[in-house]
């Protein structure tokens, strides 16, 4: 039998989905096939509990939550079973993904048409359950649309087959065929009247006319009948061509109204979203010139044409804009995939970006799955938009309009008990509202929590007893996922967000500026939408090597709210549940970007570190001592620095350490991973070796050559580990023109404290380097970075951890990697001394894994184009974070995460790779995960720009001029 997980830490993952709802499970399970789901029904029914199946947990209507089992499909129950490309059908199980169906069609020309937002982590079960749709449903319809047929468990273990024509359980068709027949005129006349039309159960389906298809009808059930255990799904052909046509209106209400003109034959899209959208991307880190490529307007439609060829698909887009000549104010026309690719972000993100107000203020779920008849859309808009202006609220729409769906986040204020009636009703007169315009409270989301209270007010009192008997005939003793469609459970019940939510919250240590101050107000930009669930992009490693959601950047976020809520994790910030749940978190800021929201995880875990072991020495004593491996690497700056005052002291140690007993033991008492070789040092630091080098060297000043300056940053790894790279960066920079200086005294980001949640000595360190760094600050000079985690400490970090001390925002101003420097002195025509790399092969290769906090923070492009100038073709490893993670690859237990996330795309790439490629990595946790797990040598971008330095300059050669091709390092 499956595990069941019954512990504090899992359910804690598990009490919300994507929606504004918590429900605390009484424990979770993962089941790998239909037996064992059976064996947990039977433990269920035993035990009392109800069953909540549960795909990627995206939900937004809390349809995937209970107070009984959670039954996660996802983690295991997720096979393809077979491909018919003659059928074009495909048989799955329901913890398969959008993207996973997708991606093994594609193969035969195929895709599975639904493909919501988050199609990169949401289960086909799920999707089946809830009937989502997604931005293709112009063309390829509902989940129901593209059902072939299903095999349904109920509660008495029982597996049904449910299809066109009937099912496979004589009595189950005759209480369906009886339902059907009492009910013929309300099926025909309330149910199915327009496509987005999800809300209640898909009974119409029933009826002769729509074939008696009873797997269709079970689409949109939320749970609530039974358990998928398998299904047979439609797929489509893929278009041979597509263009992209984006309009441009005066606002999102002409666009609206425009949509469902757009409605031809070849468009399969036809996607909304309003200018405020764009106004809160742009809010974003790194996003604040988002959407220039879109055109004029302040409301926009997306509408992707297929043809059989490119010529085709690119006129029938540019006719788009004919056939609504009163509304359209612009368009562009796209037919490379890559900037359609770019404009699909912009909407795509809309479910996550739109958390979060223009001004930061939150905005909610609950009403956001609305839809009308298309050709009612802009009016409803209108309307919608005239109730929030009168109840003084604000939200986002975006959305499928010419399906007639809107999407959209309100800004709800949960904190008291009259916010949450604000609440109610805001949602009851938004009902009235939807009924008024024949439309429905959900348009692909379900109804879940949010909504099926609501659905008394848009159907009449025979669809609600139609619906009651619809569920008796599958689930008569109310097993499945109670409170949901039937004897539905207040929509105000069980809010997340709502009072009490703050118990445990506290003034931090960080400033989080971009919420109020507050961390609760952090860790409230989690909505659930489970980008960190996806297998693409970097976000998050820890989930994509266990595939747990403890461990993923949600599952941590719930934990840490139900830590400050303080009903289930009692004990607050002493938490030894949400410890755990942090555990596996490597810190590598991914989600700070990559999440739709910007969840910041590594700075909630340093956060919370902080206040669950206390401060200083004293916090390595007594009974919630901290890891010894924290003393070990998060005072590694400061134990190098009494170490360096020993003369030859690291050459001791380097060779006690050469002797395998010795290097055990160094690591038994550090409290180091016993599957980790211990890293080495210099026997002269690079401080040391720039002061021999040059002893006025450290001195700012004009230079007497008149030579500009700049201060190369000393970073504790550069300096004490791995000193080639600043000796390297040294002399590169001298030949490019510039003075090179160090501070004159000792300096540290504080990174290794930070990481390890010391903020008292991280402040108090970054303190004193600011103190040291203060000429050089004064007189500007910029601050070049070896150490790509170092840099976005200077950059990112130090603000947030010292906000009123203006030294600090000009160091984060001024700070830059040498990469972006090097890059911004070739674009300005600054002395160009290398030559191009090469081998005997030919031009010079790479592999080169990008340190996940440069991914996240700070971006690769300027490294990528100073490598192309130096003549080197380069193949970027896309896995994210390495697995070492600084010191969290040393800490017990992590040791086979680690590998396994170097295993997912960095070894491989290092072993594939032809003789001679450089393996570039400018990060020494990457450097050091790649020599333990694959044995090659790992070098920074600095070297290979002292590789592609001429030897010495023959006599009257020009500065800066240099001819030919050197080595590759």
């Amino acid at each position: 039998m499956t595990e069941i997980r019954d512990d504090l830490t899992t359910r804690a993952a598990y009490v919300s989905d994507a929606s504004l709802y918590r429900r605390l499970p009484e424990a979770v399970a993962e089941p790998r096939d239909a037996g064992e789901v059976r064996e947990l029904l039977a433990l269920a029914r035993e035990r009392g509990w109800a069953v909540v199946p549960r795909g990627g947990g995206t939900s937004v209507a809390g349809n995937a939550i209970g107070d009984g089992l959670v039954v996660d499909t996802s983690r295991h129950f997720n096979r393809i079973l077979s491909i018919d490309p003659e059928a074009m059908t495909a048989v799955i199980e329901p913890g398969v993904v959008c993207d996973q169906l997708r991606a093994a069609a594609a193969e035969f020309g195929l895709t599975y048409g639904p493909d919501p937002s988050t199609h990169s982590r949401c289960t086909i079960g799920g999707m089946v359950a809830n009937n989502a749709c997604g931005s293709h449903s112009v063309a390829w319809g509902t989940s129901a649309d593209n059902l072939v047929a299903l095999t349904v468990m109920l509660a008495d273990g029982r597996e049904v087959e449910l299809r066109a024509g009937g099912t496979s359980d004589p009595q189950l068709d005759r209480a369906l065929t009886g339902l059907r027949d009492r009910h013929l005129a309300m099926l025909r006349t309330e149910l199915g009247q327009f496509p987005r039309q999800v809300s209640g159960y898909g009974l119409h389906y029933l009826l002769g006319e729509k074939g008696f298809d009873t797997a269709k009808a079970f689409a949109g059930s939320e749970g609530t009948c039974g358990i998928i255990t398998r299904l047979t799904v439609r797929l489509v052909r893929k278009p041979a061509h597509t263009a992209l046509a984006v309009l441009g209106f005066e606002d999102a209400f002409e666009a609206a109204t425009a949509a469902p003109k757009l409605r031809v034959p070849g468009v399969h899209t036809i996607e909304g979203m309003g200018a405020d959208l764009l106004e809160a991307l742009r809010t974003r880190p790194g996003q604040e010139h988002a959407g220039g490529e879109l055109p004029r307007g302040g409301g926009w439609l997306y509408c992707e044409i297929g043809a059989d060829t490119l010529e085709e698909a690119e006129a029938a887009a540019r006719a788009l804009p004919g056939l609504v000549p009163e509304n359209v104010v612009d368009a562009v026309i796209v037919t490379d995939a890559d900037r359609a690719r770019g404009l699909w972000r912009i909407r795509e993100a809309g479910a996550g970006i739109v958390t979060r107000l223009p001004d930061g203020g939150e905005a909610w779920p609950g009403w956001e799955d609305s839809a009308v008849p298309p050709a009612r859309l802009g009016e409803y808009l209108r309307d919608l938009y005239a109730l929030l202006h009168e109840l003084g609220l604000t939200g986002i729409p975006f959305g499928h309009f010419g399906e007639g769906c809107v999407h959209i986040r309100i800004s709800f204020d949960f904190t008291d008990d009259d916010g949450v009636a604000a609440y109610r009703t805001f949602i009851e007169r938004a009902a009235a509202l939807v009924h008024r315009y024949g439309g429905s409270v959900s348009g692909e989301h379900g109804d879940g929590r949010a909504r099926s209270e609501l659905l008394g007010t848009i159907y009449s009192p025979e669809a609600l007893s139609a619906f009651a008997a619809f569920k008796a005939a599958f689930d008569p003793d109310g097993l499945f996922n109670p409170g949901v469609l039937v004897d539905p459970e207040p929509i105000d019940r069980g809010i997340r967000p709502g009072p009490g939510a703050r118990t445990f919250d506290l003034t931090p240590v960080h400033a989080f500026s971009r919420d109020g101050g507050s961390f609760a107000g952090a860790v409230n930009r989690c909505v659930g939408v489970g980008a960190c669930r996806s297998d693409a992009g970097a976000m998050c490693p820890s989930f994509q090597a266990t595939r747990d959601e403890v461990h993923s950047t949600r599952g941590r976020a719930r934990s840490l709210a139900e830590m400050l809520r303080g009903e289930s994790i009692t004990d607050g910030w002493k938490s030894k549940e949400t410890l755990e749940a942090l555990d596996l978190c490597l810190s590598c800021k991914a989600c700070a970007t990559e999440c739709p929201v910007n969840v910041d995880m590594a700075t909630y875990k340093a956060e919370f570190l902080h206040h669950h072991y206390g401060q200083g020495l004293r916090s390595f004593l007594g009974r919630n001592r901290r890891p010894t491996a924290q003393f070990t690497m998060g005072w590694m700056p400061l134990l190098m620095r009494i170490v360096e005052k020993v003369p030859f002291a690291f050459r001791a140690i380097n060779l006690a350490e050469s002797f395998r007993p010795v290097e055990e033991l160094t690591k038994r008492l550090g409290g180091i991973e016993r599957k980790r070789r211990m890293i080495s040092f210099v026997d002269r630091p690079l401080t040391r070796w720039f002061r021999d080098r040059r002893p006025e060297g450290h001195r700012p000043g004009d230079d007497a050559a008149g030579r500009p300056t700049v201060v190369l940053w000393p970073d504790t790894f550069t300096n004490f580990a791995a000193d080639a790279p600043g000796r390297a960066a040294v002399e590169v920079l001298e030949a490019m023109g510039y003075r090179v200086l160090l501070p004159m005294d000792n300096v540290c980001c504080g990174l290794t404290w930070h990481s390890t949640g010391q903020l008292d000595m991280t402040r108090k360190v970054l303190r004193e380097t600011l103190d040291v760094m203060a000429p050089l600050l004064e007189a500007g000079y910029p601050v070049i970075g070896l150490e790509p985690s170092c840099t976005v400490m200077l950059q990112d970090e130090i603000t947030e951890l010292l906000p009123g001390d203006p030294r600090a925002a000009r160091v984060a101003e001024l700070t830059t990697t040498l990469g972006a420097f090097t890059a911004r002195h070739l674009a300005e025509g600054g002395p160009w001394p290398f030559r191009e790399l090469a081998t005997e092969a030919g031009p010079a290769a790479a592999v080169c894994q990008v340190h996940c906090h440069q991914q996240s923070m700070l971006g690769y492009g300027p490294e990528l184009e100073v490598l192309a100038k130096l003549g080197v073709d380069t193949a970027v490893v896309g896995g994210g974070c390495c697995g070492l993670a600084g010191n969290w690859g040393f800490e017990p237990g992590h040791y086979e995460v680690s590998q396994r996330l170097g295993e997912r795309e960095l070894f491989p790439a290092i072993r594939a790779a032809a003789d001679g490629t450089i393996v570039l990595a400018d990060g020494f946790s990457c450097r050091t995960q790649i020599a333990q797990g694959t044995g090659a040598e790992g070098v920074h971008l600095a070297q290979v720009l002292r590789a592609a330095l001429p030897p010495e300059p023959a006599p009257g050669t020009p500065p800066g001029a240099a001819a030919g091709t050197a080595p590759a390092p």
